[in-house]
């Protein structure tokens, strides 16, 4: 099984054999990919040019855009009739990322996600209430099944209706959570209302946003648990990439499945241990939808090897972003989503701006946008139906709950240089 202790202590000499073997693989799959094809010749690049791992640098790096680009289908390495599940991210054009797996890529999915869970000492003795979407975000259906391949018993709650949320740890006797940290703070402050001490819970895994050691401090005094840090991307299956072992200093990458490079992002050059820069990583174990050198955009560094667990080099947490794309409530929304929404209705203007505030523990988004005189009959009744359209539209393309604030023409800042149109007030919490 792929979450075998044997394949997470792999001696450096035989795990370095194992990726070159996978990466090998993987660029002959990505030449079925017209984009790949595209790149290579573009670059003056064979396949058979790449014989050591440090030779991945001469490959093209691929973009969130260049998967933008290729909706819907076009990084699809296997036909259409072998992809048995699709997932998708948000767009910035309306045009959302789609993921696609086969048998085998959902079969690796969820033996990844069991890794994580085994390596923090859970298994079948433990309830396990999952408390994330079920829909196209891929956080939910990725940590079920890895969940049900160790013998958990599994919640699928989903997320929203906090209370009932609470009525099911309490009487079901949940041992282990699954959420984003601001929804577990949350969480704790109802439990605190209603009086519920959730003597069960043991064990919290957060992810899809940053967080901070304040905050995991203030949830395990709060909830009673201990929380452990999970990192992933939907391009890269999803959740399971990376996660805190026991030790909970840096997360373990599992090497044997994603080959990982640390980029200074204005250059592209790599760099060195302990430097901070931008994540590059290739998947190594997926069939449907293949990638050569991923830029995550999320910011960290190698870590000294030599974890007291046992396991191959860590990566620090994840502490940002190199591009502008903001985290609301575990959902990815990049400021030029905003823009398209707005451009796209006669009764608003395109000037706007977007502030991030948390309020009781969870992220809120607040949208100001200048509206249309010509497109205004001055009635009261007029202004609520087009700030509940705004609402509507802004909902339907990011699908998370905004406030809309429609203010006087003129009336927001214009700028000469590069716009700034987000103002982030959440802190470090």
């Amino acid at each position: 099984m792929f979450w075998d202790k044997k394949m997470e202590t792999l001696k450096p000499a035989d795990l370095q054999t194992l990726q070159l073997k996978r990466l090998k693989k993987t660029l002959h799959a990505v030449q079925q990919v017209e984009f790949y094809k595209k790149q290579f010749n573009h670059a003056g690049i064979a396949v058979s040019d790449i014989k050591t791992l440090d030779d991945i640098q001469k490959l093209p790096f691929t973009k969130k855009q260049d998967l933008r680009d290729g909706y819907p289908f076009g990084f699809f390495a296997v036909p259409t009739r072998e992809i048995v599940r699709i997932h998708t991210t948000s767009g910035t054009t309306g045009k959302p990322t789609v993921v696609g797996y086969t048998h085998r890529d959902l079969d690796t999915w969820a033996n990844l996600i069991a890794r994580n869970m085994t390596m923090i000492g859970l298994g079948e003795n433990d309830v396990f209430q999952n408390m994330v979407n079920y829909g196209m975000f891929t956080g939910g259906l990725g940590f079920h099944y890895g969940a049900e391949k160790i013998g958990m018993t599994v919640i699928p709650s989903a997320t929203g209706n906090t209370r009932r949320q609470i009525e099911m740890i309490r009487d079901f006797g949940v041992t282990t959570i699954h959420c984003t940290p601001s929804y577990a703070m949350h969480l704790s402050e109802v439990a605190e209302e209603m009086g519920e001490s959730l003597e069960s819970l043991k064990t919290g895994i957060f992810g899809a946003e940053p967080w901070s050691d304040t905050m995991r401090n203030t949830l395990e005094k709060r909830l009673g648990l201990t929380a452990y840090d999970s990192y992933g991307l939907s391009e890269l299956f999803g959740p399971g990439v990376a996660f805190e072992c026991p030790e909970r200093d840096g997360l373990h990458i599992w090497h044997d499945s994603y080959l990982v490079e640390i980029i200074n992002p204005e250059t592209g050059e790599r760099l060195s241990e302990g430097e901070r820069g931008e994540l590059v990583v290739t998947p190594l174990v997926k069939e449907a939808m293949p990638l050569i050198r991923y830029r995550t955009g999320d910011v960290t560094s190698f870590m000294e090897d030599g974890c007291l667990c046992g396991r191959y080099k860590k990566i620090s947490r994840i502490t940002g972003r190199s591009d502008d794309m903001l985290i609301i409530r575990g959902i990815n929304v990049f400021p030029s989503q905003i823009e398209h929404v707005l451009l796209r209705i006669p009764e608003v203007g395109n000037q706007f701006m977007v502030y991030i505030d948390r309020i009781n523990h969870l992220d809120e988004m607040t949208v100001e946008v200048e509206i249309n005189r010509s497109h205004f009959s001055g009635e009261l009744a007029d202004l609520a139906r087009i700030q509940k359209k705004v609402v509507k539209e802004l909902h339907d393309t990011l699908e998370l709950r905004t406030t809309v604030k429609l203010v006087e023409p003129g009336s927001l800042p214009r700028f000469e240089g590069k716009a700034k149109r987000v103002i982030d007030r959440r802190g470090d919490i």
